[in-house]
C-alpha cells in the first residue's frame, strides 16, 4: 500500500489532518516544517503545494492539499474506518455539504470576524451570508448529535468540530452549548487524544 506522508507544522491547520489521519489509522509519516524558518516557501516544498501552506499529504505519487479535500480523501480511500458516507447513498450530498461548510462558510465567517473590513460588505457579496446566520446553522445541526450525520462520526465533523474547537479557544466562535457540548464529544475521541498530544510533543520539541 502507498505511504501516506503529512506536511506539518504544529500547530496549524494541518493539525486538523494530523487528527483524521488518527481516526483512519492507517500507518503514516509526518515530515515537519518550521513556518517560522520559511521552509514551507523553499523550492521542494512549493513543489508540492506551490500554495506555500500546509497541509499537503502525499499518498504514493499523489499529493492533496486543502484541509477539506484530504479528509474526503482519506475517507473515501479508506472506507473500513467508516468516516465517509459512500457515493449512491442519499445521505452523502449532507455530508459532502458539511465537508464544504467548513472552509466555505464557517471559516470564512470566523476569519472576517477576526479581522474586519472598514466598511461592511453587503451581506450578498458573501458566501457565508452573515455571521450570526452561519454560527446558528451549525449549532442546530450539532445540537441534533451526536454528530453532524447522526450517529456516524464523519470526516466531516474532523473539519467542522476542528473548526469550532480551535474558534472558541481563541474567542473568535461564540461558547454556546451546543458548540461546547459538541467539543467535548469531540475531545473525549481517542483519535483526537493523540493528535492533540503529539502535537504538544512536536510543539515542544521546537521551540
Amino acid at each position: 500500500m502507498p505511504k501516506l506522508t503529512l506536511y506539518h507544522a504544529s500547530p496549524s491547520r494541518s493539525s486538523i489532518v494530523l487528527w483524521m489521519l488518527e481516526e483512519v489509522g492507517e500507518p503514516y509519516d509526518i515530515h515537519q516544517l518550521h513556518l517560522s524558518k520559511g521552509e514551507n516557501l523553499k523550492p521542494d516544498y512549493l513543489s508540492l503545494n506551490p500554495m506555500g501552506k500546509v497541509p499537503a499529504l502525499k499518498h504514493g505519487d499523489t499529493v492533496i492539499t486543502e484541509v477539506a479535500a484530504i479528509c474526503t480523501y482519506l475517507a473515501d480511500e479508506f472506507p473500513n474506518a467508516k468516516l465517509n458516507v459512500p457515493i449512491g447513498t442519499p445521505r452523502r450530498g449532507v455530508y459532502l455539504k458539511w465537508l464544504f461548510f467548513g472552509p466555505g462558510c464557517f471559516e470564512a465567517a470566523v476569519t472576517d470576524r477576526a479581522a474586519p473590513r472598514k466598511e461592511a460588505p453587503r451581506r450578498a457579496m458573501l458566501g457565508y451570508g452573515d455571521f450570526d446566520t452561519t454560527m446558528n446553522v451549525v449549532a442546530q445541526a450539532v445540537a441534533k448529535g451526536p454528530w453532524l450525520m447522526g450517529e456516524q462520526f464523519t470526516a466531516a465533523d474532523v473539519v467542522i468540530g476542528a473548526n469550532i474547537r480551535w474558534g472558541m479557544i481563541f474567542k473568535m466562535v461564540p461558547e454556546r452549548k451546543e458548540f461546547l457540548d459538541y467539543a467535548a464529544r469531540i475531545a473525549a475521541r481517542p483519535a483526537a487524544q493523540r493528535a492533540e498530544a503529539k502535537d504538544k510533543e512536536m510543539a515542544a520539541a521546537n521551540s
